[in-house]
């Protein structure tokens, strides 16, 4: 018998309830997957840690359809609340596609981006695109055997924007189009890779939040192209092509790194030439035509022979970074480091071709800088999901040892048990400020540094900080600079006798 449609309200689920219930969740689940690390790091045979590696895989997928759930019902439950601000589009596709990179470049695949020359600056709420870029983009990732995927956002005209998540994966059928963006809707339940069903139907509940719409394609590789499209107010980048008048090769046997390459230097002002392989490029270009070329392109562990008569760039993946040395000695003008950033690229080709005498070489990639606080442990205090990853993988990057929780009762019990070097706190948790969760920790006798995260960075700000017991704040998104400064002066050197801000406050409010 089934129960009616229109039962009464009080014998549904409410949201309250099963944001409690999704903790109840999370907390157990924080333990498995905290202690599944914990035993990574002791000594295991080869069987044991592919074990261990399953059941932190395993943990890690039921975490995130936990959160998917969370997030769906908060979604359903009123308006989706919007904070709208200027953003840079090409950090914007950046940071998503170096945020996924390590995901990527564990089943063997690429990431890139490519934007035209003139995105600039929009205004729109950056967390809310992000978190629809990611879920594309992880998709993308998770049902793609080979080859790669390419985050793009290109004008569609009247104020639009369109952002566009490819891959070179199987595709989607034209019958699993029209349902795919419906709740716990899967496109091929008899796939192997499965999930809740929830993550495009919040990106369409997102895309529709901010006057846009959602939708899925066929991509020129073959695979799906998944687009969202919503009105921005648009700021132009100002003009500039510092690569006009130079043509460029790209080699690479991966389609995704050619496109995006080729891409990224035409929106430098040159021309773009590309190949899978050296050999079919060099008719293609001249002796002073700079060539980009793929390490993926070796065998056996080997490195990539030089072209002898051109200046040629190897593109290196950061794990890769051991090889910089021997490639640079072996004739290569420099490096660049895959997702290839377009200021980079520019960068280091007007480089290669630099003849004159007492030329600076431009500097290291951030992205294989010694870590800045190997082996400290840190307490992240992040409910927002989005946010936590970008978190998680900026900190790990740094060599630390993350423990994430949610709420402020979790932060409590967890700083009060210690060992922590830092603690990151979010601002706005479901339960209580993160200044309050300062208070409380200090009147305990917590003395760990407590930095705020907050997507305010006003002088008021500061003041509110301080006077809850807190030592530093850092903006939101969490940029990986500042967050190397952080950790630098709080995570390795303990805190000091007086607070100094890591980010100054931008400027006061009034009334």
């Amino acid at each position: 018998m089934h129960e009616p449609a229109d039962r009464p309200a009080d014998d549904r689920i409410s949201t309250e309830q099963l944001a409690a219930l999704s903790h109840e969740f999370r907390t157990p689940l924080s333990g498995v997957l905290g202690m599944a690390r914990l035993l990574e790091g002791t000594r295991l045979s080869a069987e044991q840690r592919a074990y261990v590696a399953a059941m932190r895989d395993s943990g890690e997928h039921l975490l995130g359809l936990v959160n998917e759930l969370l997030d769906f019902a908060r979604l359903g439950a009123g308006k989706v609340e919007l904070r709208p601000g200027p953003l840079d589009l090409e950090a914007l596709l950046r940071s998503v596609c170096e945020l996924l990179s390590p995901r990527a470049h564990e089943k063997g695949l690429e990431i890139a981006w490519a934007a035209p020359a003139n995105a600039g600056q929009v205004v729109a709420d950056e967390g809310r695109l992000r978190q629809i870029l990611l879920n594309f983009a992880g998709n993308a990732i998770k049902f793609t055997a080979a080859g790669g995927v390419l985050v793009s956002a290109e004008p569609a005209g009247a104020g639009r924007w369109r952002f566009t998540v490819s891959d070179t994966g199987p595709g989607v059928t034209d019958a699993a189009r029209d349902l795919i963006f419906e709740a716990f809707a899967q496109s091929d339940p008899s796939h192997q890779q499965t999930g809740s069903g929830l993550g495009l139907a919040i990106a369409r509940r997102l895309a529709e939040a901010m006057g846009g719409e959602v939708g899925v394609g066929r991509a020129e590789t073959g695979g799906a192209a998944f687009w969202f499209e919503v009105p921005l107010t648009h700021t132009p980048a100002e003009p500039g092509a510092p690569l006009a008048g130079l043509t460029v090769g790209v080699v690479s046997a991966n389609p995704v790194v050619r496109s995006a390459a080729a891409r990224q230097i035409a929106a430098c002002g040159g021309t773009a030439v590309t190949a899978e392989d050296v050999e079919t490029i060099l008719p293609l270009t001249g002796p002073r035509d700079v060539l980009l070329v793929d390490h993926a392109l070796s065998r056996g562990g080997r490195k990539v022979r030089r072209p002898f008569d051109r200046p040629a760039l190897i593109m290196l993946a950061p794990e890769e970074r051991d090889r910089i040395a021997r490639y640079r000695a072996s004739g290569f003008g420099g490096y660049l480091i895959k997702p290839l950033r377009r200021a980079s690229l520019a960068e280091r080709v007007l480089a290669a071709l630099e003849a004159a005498p007492g030329h600076t070489a431009s500097g290291e990639d951030d992205r294989i800088a010694p870590a800045a606080a190997p082996g400290a442990r840190v307490l992240l205090v992040e409910d927002n999901p989005v946010n936590a990853l970008l978190a998680r993988t900026l900190l790990t990057r740094e060599g630390c040892a993350v423990d994430h929780v949610m709420t402020a009762g979790e932060a409590v019990t967890a700083a009060m048990a210690g060992g922590y070097e830092l603690v990151l706190m979010d601002m706005r948790l479901p339960d209580f400020s993160g200044d309050e969760v300062a208070r409380r920790l200090r009147a305990q006798g917590v003395a760990t540094p407590i930095v705020a995260l907050t997507a305010n960075a006003f002088e008021e700000d500061r003041h509110a900080c301080l006077a809850a017991g807190m030592n530093d704040f850092l903006v939101k998104p969490l940029a990986a600079d500042a967050l190397r400064q952080a950790l630098a002066r709080w995570a390795r050197n303990g805190p000091p006798e007086e607070p100094v801000w890591t980010v100054a406050p931008r400027h006061a409010k009034f009334g």
